[in-house]
């Protein structure tokens, strides 16, 4: 058990879960920073699976509510143009996410994105959820992603540890619709980073 534990870890922080401490961000730039979507509400599971073995390396949760953010537990999708707490990303205007998924999908990772249009109370109880969840530790993204959703009313999610079982649970709601995006460029998932524009991310086009 400990070796499957140490090897989770290991894929874990190699795909992305893993914990960057930020310098702490101000109220006032986590209000600067909030962006409405006027798409509907929505939550979007996005699961990184190794296209070599299969195994779930990483969970994600963006929610569409009164703002669109980002619930990247323990995620290293960071940089100091990009305004995150506690593991929540804000700000995530369309290129925000296309950055996001293309920061994830290379030739050694896919990304698996589930979208769930739900009522604005759901969105919103999944935002309120997220801001209040804290950092979370290493390795704990799969835990923590399902311990909101299985908060929320009419999803029927259980907890778990492994990113593919929170996926397949997530698959089994009605009305989720499911695609997964392959991109074969460079392993350095940081290379996404070092092109981020901050102008276009300050963008809802």
């Amino acid at each position: 058990m400990r070796k499957l534990v140490l090897t989770l870890f290991a894929l874990s922080v190699t795909a992305g879960c893993a914990v960057k401490h930020d310098p702490p961000v101000t109220d006032e730039a986590v209000a600067r920073s909030a962006y409405r979507y006027d798409g509907p509400p929505e939550l979007t599971l996005f699961t990184m699976v190794s296209n070599s073995t299969g195994s779930g390396a990483h969970s994600a949760l963006m929610i569409n509510g009164s703002q669109r953010v980002i619930f990247d537990p323990a995620g290293s999708f960071r940089d100091k143009a990009i305004v995150a707490r506690d593991d929540v990303v804000y700000n995530v205007t369309p290129y925000v996410e296309d950055v996001y998924t293309r920061f994830h999908a290379r030739k050694t990772y896919h990304v698996v994105v589930q979208r769930l249009q739900v009522s604005p109370e759901v969105a919103e109880q999944a935002l309120q959820l997220a801001q209040g969840y804290g950092e979370v530790p290493d390795a704990m993204c799969a835990q923590s992603t399902s311990a909101i959703l299985s908060q929320l009313p009419g999803l029927n999610v259980r907890r778990t540890m492994f990113p593919n079982a929170l996926s397949a649970q997530f698959g089994e709601v009605p009305t989720v619709s499911t695609r997964s995006l392959y991109e074969y460029d460079d392993e350095d998932r940081f290379k996404a980073l070092r092109e981020y524009d901050p102008v276009k991310a300050a963008s809802a086009s």
